[in-house]
């Protein structure tokens, strides 16, 4: 007896998760002689002064990268209504709120034993370095959630959810008599606020 339906398709490995163990022992190898030939040239003594800097300067740098995250999210905090001293206008934006993952990226970059990523994490303490690498991420993240989803987070949240007695959350939208999708701004019951669970 057979159906109508084809058998579903095993989706396809992206390149990213074909290339990125090849890419990761390429870079272990490489790490591994440099810090060799490093040590050929210089000593060993050396190598281990260098891994210890690194070490230092990333838990530094992680540790700043930190304190200013907080900082930030301290100040969001107390700007938000009804917090006492908070003010009535927009809420500004927090000051140094911009980088610090890529800059506690940089620290953990410095922490990791080797010359490549040691050299990674230099560069991700350069501020110009940063808002480049900032922007083209913001860039990137935004476009894979348009094509992800064409309409973004406001539609994604417009959809009806109906809860069962068993607890379960189903999805659906609502049908008017003359088969269009009923909108949310639309009908009896538009100014409420939507059901929450």
């Amino acid at each position: 007896m057979t159906t109508g339906t084809p058998p579903p398709t095993r989706p396809r490995r992206s390149r990213a998760r074909t290339l990125l163990p090849l890419g990761l022992a390429a870079w272990l190898v490489l790490e591994i002689w440099l810090l060799t030939a490093v040590a050929d040239a210089a000593n060993g003594f050396t190598v281990l002064l260098i891994l210890v800097a690194g070490a230092v300067l990333g838990a530094a740098v992680i540790k700043r990268a930190g304190r200013r995250a907080f900082r930030a999210l301290t100040e969001t905090l107390q700007q938000m209504p009804g917090q006492p001293g908070a003010s009535t206008g927009p809420a500004a934006a927090p000051t140094e709120s911009k980088g610090n993952g890529l800059l506690m990226l940089g620290g953990l970059l410095l922490m990791i034993p080797g010359m490549i990523s040691d050299v990674a994490g230099l560069l991700l303490l350069l501020p110009p370095v940063r808002s480049v690498l900032g922007r083209y991420a913001e860039r990137s993240l935004d476009r894979r959630m348009r094509r992800a989803a064409p309409g973004g987070f406001s539609d994604a949240f417009q959809q009806a959810r109906i809860h069962r007695p068993d607890g379960k959350v189903v999805q659906g939208e609502v049908i008017r008599e003359d088969g269009a999708p009923a909108r949310s701004d639309e009908g009896p019951g538009a100014d409420r606020p939507p059901l929450t669970g």
